[in-house]
């Protein structure tokens, strides 16, 4: 597979990974507003046919990037997020759990968005 790009859709809460032209995964997410900005993965996927190939990676990486560029921490939903950042503690700093707890809240009030 040729490089990987990855572009942030902000508007529709996603962070693509594209290959050849195709997205071949992804990372939906949710800005957070209160009790202070936050950005919330929720669901990472990885086409089958494009699996073990660090993807999935990136796009935390890259999750994690944007979030320090902006200021903002991430407060992991995701289970995938979750264990990268648990291997990778020097680029993903501890989520509060105050954000945790009110990124869960928000989750079971919008039970249609993810």
């Amino acid at each position: 597979m040729s490089d990987i790009d990855i572009r942030d859709d902000r508007a529709a809460g996603r962070l693509e990974a594209v290959g050849d032209g195709e997205v071949v995964g992804h990372i939906e997410y949710f800005v957070l507003e209160s009790p202070a900005p936050a950005l919330v993965p929720v669901h990472t996927v990885v086409e089958p046919e494009h699996e073990g190939k660090g993807i999935a990676g990136s796009l935390a990486r890259e999750l994690y990037t944007i979030a320090a560029r902006e200021g903002v921490p991430v407060a992991p939903l995701c289970p995938y997020v979750v264990k990268w950042a648990a291997r990778h503690p020097e680029e993903a700093p501890a989520a509060d759990p105050e954000l945790l707890a009110a990124a869960k809240d928000w989750l079971r009030a919008h039970p249609g968005r993810f």
